[in-house]
């Protein structure tokens, strides 16, 4: 046999086929060289514009990151005022300046020494405060001292007549900042704030028994110490006293934190049960009219489509502020986010199984009911548990707006720009709150969905 011998019109038709693959395959190389350079040109295009809008340089310039130190300090510390009255001529001693928490004259701490109308402050590391009528004197090592007198105007005496950076004054007023504390004087009042790592009085306010004792001795009061109330064992009383502790409030913030879980409960589980039917009217497979499921699925791009934040602001002025308006507004939310899913869930079911159910004679009802719910029943748990678990984290925000749970604890607390400390207490607890949510749901899904 003699090989097969190409004429050269074959040729030429397979060098233009080579030739147009070639060019074909060039041209695409091009295009996905032009792509790789034109993505990133246009990302970089992007930020640069959003740098420009945003104007990042005047930001930065306008960073005060010595705030923000002062800010994550006041979060792990407390301070202890000591506060003068210019018009009273009255000294008082608080932590963080609160009324709840003032000193009495006898449990006065022992940096503070008052002799008649002067006061001597020690903030330690040779720093010195003192109070004299209404001329106050800081003895700053290093520096010298730093005289401010109080009269219609506060007249500030600085070493050298020059006033430093950590000396912010003013005719109305004058703030002196150092490492060891901060003093303000004003016309009205003049104050020294000292500084303390830990959270003062978490355990016990200054009206209970326990207050100011160690660790070591509250233990061994209760185990075994004489009881301090006759009718009532030290263990009782160490823990009423720590459950209505009047400047942290455990007792308030344990509800508080009961209301936000409720709110997601009620908001998530109600939303779910008023979906599940509206979801069956969306689905296509169980509703053959077109303008009803049109009907229904725009109910539910609604009420999706409006956050929760806005139904909260007008549920609560429609019902006021409280808990149950939040739990509201989560329901309507949830209730287009759990339709949608829902009738989709119900679109992907098998048919068979209800086939089998119709053929002994069950009713619509028993067919849904036997038929396709235990179809749809883990995706519908896996969801609603999701929800549950992302709504707490949603109810803290909600809260702060209608008043209710511990959005609204966290919100005082951040506007006093005082109590950081508690800030830090409450953003704790609600991370505590969210993984304890997410244990939950997860051995929910393991009990329920996979039978675990």
């Amino acid at each position: 046999m003699t090989a097969p011998t190409l004429s050269a019109n074959d040729l030429t038709a397979n060098d233009l086929r080579q030739s147009d693959l070639r060019d074909s395959t060039i041209r695409m190389m091009d295009r996905r060289r032009r792509m790789a350079l034109a993505v990133p040109a246009m990302i970089l295009a992007y930020l640069v514009y959003a740098a420009i809008s945003f104007d990042l340089s005047g930001l930065a310039q306008r960073a005060r990151l010595d705030n923000a130190a002062v800010l994550l300090s006041d979060m792990v510390t407390h301070k202890v005022h000591v506060a003068r009255d210019n018009r009273r001529e009255t000294v008082q001693v608080a932590v963080e300046g609160s009324n709840r928490a003032v000193y009495p004259q006898d449990r006065v701490p022992d940096w503070i020494e008052t002799q008649g109308d002067v006061t001597r402050i020690d903030l330690g590391a040779g720093h010195v405060v003192t109070y004299d009528g209404p001329r106050t004197t800081y003895d700053i090592p290093g520096y010298g001292p730093v005289t401010m007198v109080v009269g219609e105007e506060i007249a500030l005496d600085a070493p050298g007549g020059t006033v430093p950076d950590f000396i912010n004054a003013s005719p109305a007023r004058v703030t002196i900042t150092t490492d060891q504390g901060r003093v303000t004087a004003t016309r009205s009042r003049t104050e020294t704030l000292r500084y303390f790592w830990g959270w003062e009085m978490f355990f016990f306010d200054l009206s209970s028994p326990f207050s100011g004792q160690s660790a070591g001795a509250v233990l061994g009061t209760i185990v075994g110490g004489e009881r301090l109330v006759a009718d009532q064992s030290n263990l009782s009383l160490a823990l009423s006293e720590f459950w209505t502790n009047d400047i942290w409030q455990h007792g308030a913030v344990a509800w508080a934190i009961f209301e936000t879980i409720l709110m997601a409960f009620l908001g998530t589980f109600g939303a779910a049960f008023v979906a599940l039917p509206l979801a069956f009217l969306a689905a296509q497979n169980f509703t053959p009219s077109r303008w009803l499921r049109f009907a229904v699925r725009r109910v539910f791009d609604f009420v999706r489509g409006v956050d929760a934040l806005i139904f909260t602001i007008i549920l609560s002025r429609a019902f006021g502020p409280g808990p149950l308006t939040g739990a509201l507004a989560i329901l309507l939310t949830d209730t287009g986010s759990f339709g949608k899913l829902f009738s989709e869930a119900l679109e992907n079911v098998d048919d068979k199984p209800i086939e089998g159910i119709r053929s002994t004679g069950a009713s619509a009802i028993q067919r849904y009911r036997f038929g396709v719910i235990p179809q749809v029943m883990p995706v519908l748990l896996s969801q609603m548990l999701y929800f549950l678990e992302s709504n707490t984290r949603s109810a803290t925000i909600i809260g702060a707006i209608t008043g209710g749970g511990i959005g609204l604890l966290l919100t005082q607390a951040i506007q006093t720009t005082q109590d950081w400390e508690k800030v830090t207490y409450y953003i704790l607890l609600v991370v505590i709150m969210v993984i304890a949510m997410d244990s939950l749901s997860g051995w929910l899904r393991r009990k329920l969905i996979r039978g675990e």
